[in-house]
């Protein structure tokens, strides 16, 4: 999360995680130098068109299961990306339209499109934060505006922990506690990421080159995220295989997924 300036202006010649991915989902919103990581990255690692397509694919089930199955009404979106179809709020104002959105992003073209595209339900809210995934203080202060957090909150966590290094202060564990520390029992914890393989390893070698950097972590090191929570089944796994529509033949993809229950 992150190209700007100080003035949070929008450097068009420096790639940026959300448009790069717009890229591989056929979007429109990118700019040379995100298409042009892009294809570096597809040239090394064919698969990463079907991870975005995979990972857009279970923002819609688990937030149709969250604000279904598990009657959330407050969902807080870090690191939303740029907007495509079946976005969180409209996927969970399908199925509860008094559903509440919080989306967090800190590319100026993602909260531009957001805030012109994202709208709400009549009876829900949707609003935006304009922050980085560094400092969850910040967002958890502007999202309680719109969010109680007195009442459970879905913490989606979807393909932005890759952007905090291990040695970032604060690093990954404790932004993701910060996170989960301010939401009452009953909260989830939605998280997704590619994990490391030679092959993926090789891809963000080759992004990092091109100015787009990325962190993998082993399929270990993400469930050690969720210590604490009640992990759901089917647990830390592929993304493609976390509950797959009933008909569906999914195939394992070097991206994984887990969604806990705060008790």
């Amino acid at each position: 999360m992150g190209d700007t300036g100080p003035s949070g202006t929008l450097d068009t010649g420096v790639p940026h995680g959300a448009r790069i991915w717009n890229y591989w989902l056929g979007g429109k919103d990118n700019f040379a130098a995100d298409r042009a990581v892009g294809d570096q990255v597809k040239e090394v690692y064919p698969d990463v068109v079907e991870v975005a397509r995979a990972s857009r694919q279970f923002l819609g089930r688990v937030t149709r299961f969250l604000a279904g199955e598990a009657g959330i009404r407050q969902f807080l979106d870090v690191g939303t990306g740029l907007p495509t179809a079946d976005n969180t709020h409209e996927v969970a104002q399908r199925v509860a339209p008094e559903s509440k959105i919080v989306y967090v992003d800190n590319d100026p073209l993602v909260l531009v499109h957001a805030r012109a595209l994202l709208t709400s339900s009549r009876e829900g809210v949707t609003d935006y934060v304009d922050a980085d995934v560094h400092d969850p203080g910040k967002i958890l202060r502007a999202a309680a505006t719109t969010l109680d957090f007195a009442q459970p909150v879905a913490l989606m966590m979807l393909g932005i922990l890759g952007n905090v290094a291990d040695d970032d202060t604060p690093g990954p564990a404790e932004i993701v506690d910060a996170f989960v520390s301010a939401v009452p029992s009953g909260s989830y914890l939605v998280l997704n990421d590619s994990v490391i393989t030679a092959e993926t390893a090789e891809a963000v070698s080759t992004a990092r080159s091109g100015g787009a950097d990325y962190h993998l972590r082993t399929p270990e090191q993400m469930r050690a995220f969720f210590t604490g929570l009640e992990l759901l089944e089917p647990g830390v796994v592929s993304t493609p295989l976390w509950r797959p529509e009933a008909g569906a033949e999914p195939a394992h993809l070097n991206v994984y997924c887990g969604v806990a229950r705060k008790p």
